[in-house]
């Protein structure tokens, strides 16, 4: 059974479901098709530039997990601050110098002892992007797309994350205009680490909903 993997990523395998795997599909989507068509014309028309296109590239690739990374990290430090994300996640990321390219909202979902939150776009692969960067490939998958919403134990299950019978998922769908962040559950034993030591154990996958934070990646 194949498991969804991006870049390094090992998710343990989970034996014994009957499912449609995610996996990755060499021929482009719809979406895909669509953008590189809406693209070219608009060149051809003269309405945007190489130029322009270079430029948002460009804003795109310095955007990475690390900004988000210190939101997080902050929130977890800083209980004044954390209300203030949780209430306006655009507003709370802007405190720290991220700024935001679109006009899209954002909403900061925290996972507690009883709730766990996962993201999706059912629709395409809407993501915050101004805080995490590019989406890795398999939330863009129709499989996770489509599984994460119908069997959200499952789909954390291959990533390794079991949550237990008791504590209450909730997925929530990015749209065009409103994307979602996933505020971790700090891990315990990590009292009077810095924010850098913080930051450096909170992984985009994390931030996405399907791992938890743990204490494997801090930083040397």
């Amino acid at each position: 059974m194949t498991n969804p993997q991006d870049h390094g990523h090992d998710h343990p395998h989970n034996h014994g479901h009957d499912h449609t795997p995610i996996e990755m599909v060499d021929v482009p989507g719809y979406y895909e098709v669509m953008e590189t068509a809406v693209r070219e014309l608009l060149t051809a028309k003269g309405l945007i530039s190489a130029n322009d296109i270079r430029h948002q590239i460009e804003v795109l690739d310095s955007r990475t997990p690390a900004l988000g990374a210190q939101v997080v990290a902050r929130a977890w430090t800083d209980p004044a601050f954390k209300a203030r994300l949780l209430a306006d996640g655009r507003k709370g990321c802007e405190e720290l110098g991220i700024s935001f390219y679109d006009d899209t909202q954002l909403i900061v979902l925290e996972n507690t002892e009883t709730v766990h939150n996962l993201i999706v776009c059912t629709l395409c692969s809407c993501y915050p992007r101004p805080v995490l960067g590019l989406p890795p490939d398999w939330y863009k998958l129709k499989p996770y797309r489509a599984r994460a919403v119908s069997e959200p134990r499952k789909v954390l299950a291959e990533f390794g994350t079991d949550i237990p019978d008791d504590v209450e998922i909730r997925v929530s769908d990015s749209t065009a205009v409103v994307r979602y962040l996933v505020l971790p559950r700090r891990p315990q034993g990590t009292e009077g680490w810095s924010r850098d030591d913080l930051a450096a154990i909170v992984t985009r996958d994390a931030m996405i909903g399907v791992i938890p934070v743990t204490t494997d990646r801090k930083a040397a």
